[in-house]
């Protein structure tokens, strides 16, 4: 495994996992890439480089999804050899999960689907390590039966993913208190995933909302109760994205949160020291 995915899973020093919500084009992924390379470098983070090949979970069916599992594995591929990155993406459905774990060093449960078997036991069986996003809808001791089916189906490397919890229509809300819970019953690492925790999800609309404002917010926050990796969706031009625009941070985004939660992510791991 790549330093940054050993130092995750060994929960050795923060990691960043950060890219745009669809792999748009390979142009973009690589200007993306490039720049989050240099930051994390910068503030010595680890870092795995994050785009979505198909978002099968959009709200209209004339939505946005990506270029698709064949255009988008020679994307990610391209930053691997063009930039020497860890890459991570999603897998919808068992019989993606081989042919994307031949060519990506982290695959990613989407929250909609941490409860399907099939696809948790397709992932274990790839050998890859494997993040898995908490449902919406669940508590986060629940995640521990996700934990334990990777396992139990011979997968080693699992860790899990907060991005937030349904309240009322149309809202998300963080329990802070859902990472340690995580991170005890599961004995897994724990990311936050800092921008679709402010996503407002579509209700009578076409497409979903998000506040953006909010990042730093709960991100800070995460840092302070203790967090292994960061996950935060980036785009150059947010409003031009062509998903989850609304709640993307640009690259001036993504350098203040990186500067804050970085610092009291050292300020947290000296205290436990």
């Amino acid at each position: 495994m790549k330093q940054a995915v050993l130092d995750l899973f060994h929960r050795k020093s923060l990691v960043l996992i950060a890219g745009p919500c669809a792999a748009e084009s390979k142009e973009l992924c690589l200007e993306v890439a490039r720049e989050l390379k240099k930051l994390t470098s910068e503030f010595g983070v680890g870092y795995i480089f994050k785009a979505s090949f198909d978002k099968a979970n959009r709200t209209s069916i004339t939505s946005y999804r990506g270029p698709g599992i064949d255009e988008g594995l020679k994307i990610l591929r391209a930053v691997q050899d063009e930039l020497d990155l860890p890459t991570l993406t999603d897998i919808h459905l068992p019989e993606q999960a081989a042919p994307v774990a031949d060519v990506v060093d982290v695959l990613q449960i989407p929250a909609f689907l941490c409860r399907q078997t099939d696809l948790i036991v397709a992932a274990a069986k790839t050998g890859k390590p494997t993040c898995i996003k908490k449902g919406q809808f669940l508590e986060p001791a629940a995640m521990q039966h996700a934990a334990a089916k990777f396992r139990e189906a011979g997968g080693e490397h699992v860790a899990l993913t907060e991005r937030g919890s349904t309240f009322g229509y149309g809202n998300l809300v963080v329990d802070m208190r859902g990472l340690p819970t995580m991170a005890a019953v599961s004995k897994a690492p724990v990311i936050f995933d800092a921008t679709h925790s402010v996503q407002q999800p579509a209700g009578a609309s076409a497409t979903t909302g998000g506040k953006r404002e909010f990042v730093p917010v709960l991100a800070r926050a995460a840092a302070a109760v203790g967090i292994d990796g960061l996950f935060c969706e980036v785009h150059p031009s947010p409003d031009k994205a062509l998903s989850d625009g609304p709640n993307s941070l640009d690259f001036e985004g993504i350098r203040k949160v990186l500067t804050e939660v970085s610092t009291l992510d050292k300020v947290r791991r000296g205290f436990e020291s």
